[in-house]
């Protein structure tokens, strides 16, 4: 379940007379801005896609890591164009090498967070508890795919039934740290505690109006001392903050940041998001990294903090639409280019598209190869969504079980698990 993420470029038309760092900048059918900010010039990236990206006009950026092209566009006037996305990434030869393959893969086990809106109102009512089917998921996507990473939304309120700055409710953990531990017992290498509260209580937003960093923290804290005795717990801070100070929400993140090393998990990953839905395309750009690479562990290293990001193929970066525009490759790309200056690491944890749609077929495998391709810095992806949800969602991917045999989606076969092997 995503929300619209504020887009770079193409909702603001011919409006603006030069885009963006990072921002589409050219591209067939494209009608918006077509010279860059001051720094950045416009770079084509294929057929569909030109893209803002550091130097001059005369510069051969020989620095900058892209891909030949953006993935399949579609049309909304008609089915889709048939012209195929190189799936080749190139890199240049100052990219250090990486492995080749990122250490964690997988896929979200979503139910303990239907009932949560983009505002952070969420109704305890409205879960769905992946229960019994949710663990036997996790235990084939990692037997029978080879898959490895598996991220467990929750909303804050069921956690702890209501009670802002509460202890956790008994009955409510409980079912929730089933799901958990079921993950644990699947042999899975790393089971990501997630909030997924879009940095809001009922449309507050945290250390911003709304709920205090102590009550954060405090959530934290004990989450954190039911799960400081496994590193393979890692902890999801939060989903996707968007309209924040990301200033201010820096501060709220190392919050909860010292409350889980304070707690005792100090061997634990923690993922630390950034505003704007935390998009991976806008992570530089709109602030995020310079503000989250402020925060530290206890001992001012940033030993396991882990930059968390999401990004999606539709054409508004919604994860709303069966269909795929873009293949994100300059993206991360750029991202890595980032991490690497900064010696620092991010892992992708929702991303996904029509689980049978072609062009999503070719666009999600293109940009899980620039994962792969930048394994140094980019250490995996959580594909968005299986669980609880119904094999009828449009980005649906939950495995059908008839008798004791599992069928996957074409996207997790060829994609999320395919580009894991």
């Amino acid at each position: 379940m995503k929300a619209t993420l504020f887009t770079l470029a193409a909702a603001a038309g011919s409006a603006y007379a030069q885009q963006s760092a990072y921002g589409q900048c050219g591209g067939q059918n494209w009608s918006g801005a077509t010279t860059c900010v001051s720094g950045y010039t416009c770079v084509a990236q294929g057929s569909y896609y030109s893209q803002c990206v550091p130097g001059s006009a005369s510069t051969k950026l020989a620095s900058t890591v892209h891909t030949t092209s953006k993935a399949v566009a579609t049309k909304a006037t008609s089915t889709h164009v048939t012209t195929k996305a190189s799936s080749t990434v190139k890199t240049s030869s100052s990219t250090p090498a990486s492995s080749g393959k990122v250490a964690y893969a997988g896929v979200n086990i979503a139910g303990f967070d239907f009932g949560c809106g983009t505002d952070g109102t969420c109704t305890v009512s409205g879960i769905t508890n992946p229960g019994a089917n949710g663990i036997a998921q996790i235990d084939h996507f990692v037997k029978d795919d080879g898959l490895n990473a598996f991220r467990l939304p929750v909303g804050w309120q069921y956690l702890v039934n209501n009670n802002l700055g509460g202890t956790l409710d008994a009955t409510n953990f409980a079912n929730y740290n089933t799901l958990v531990q079921g993950c644990l017992s699947s042999g899975a290498a790393m089971c990501i505690v997630d909030i997924h509260n879009y940095a809001r209580w009922n449309g507050a937003i945290i250390g911003q109006g709304g709920p205090t960093n102590a009550q954060f923290a405090s959530l934290w804290s004990q989450l954190a001392t039911k799960y400081k005795n496994n590193p393979k717990v890692t902890f999801g801070i939060m989903n996707e903050p968007h309209d924040v100070d990301i200033t201010e929400w820096a501060a709220s993140v190392q919050a909860a940041v010292t409350a889980i090393r304070k707690a005792g998990a100090t061997a634990n990953k923690i993922l630390l998001p950034g505003t704007d839905y935390t998009s991976a395309a806008n992570f530089i750009e709109n602030g995020s990294a310079a503000a989250l690479i402020t925060v530290k562990n206890l001992d001012g290293s940033t030993t396991d903090l882990i930059f968390d990001v999401h990004e999606y193929l539709d054409s508004d970066n919604s994860g709303t639409h069966a269909s795929c525009t873009q293949n994100n490759v300059a993206a991360f790309d750029t991202l890595a280019t980032y991490l690497r200056t900064n010696k620092r690491k991010a892992m992708l944890t929702e991303t996904g598209g029509g689980p049978t749609d072609a062009t999503c077929l070719a666009a999600v495998c293109q940009e899980l190869d620039a994962l792969n391709a930048n394994s140094d810095v980019l250490i995996g992806w959580t594909g968005w969504a299986a669980g609880a949800f119904d094999t009828s969602y449009v980005l649906s991917e939950t495995p059908t079980l008839s008798g004791s045999k599992w069928t996957d989606v074409p996207l997790v076969t060829q994609c999320i698990a395919g580009k894991f092997h």
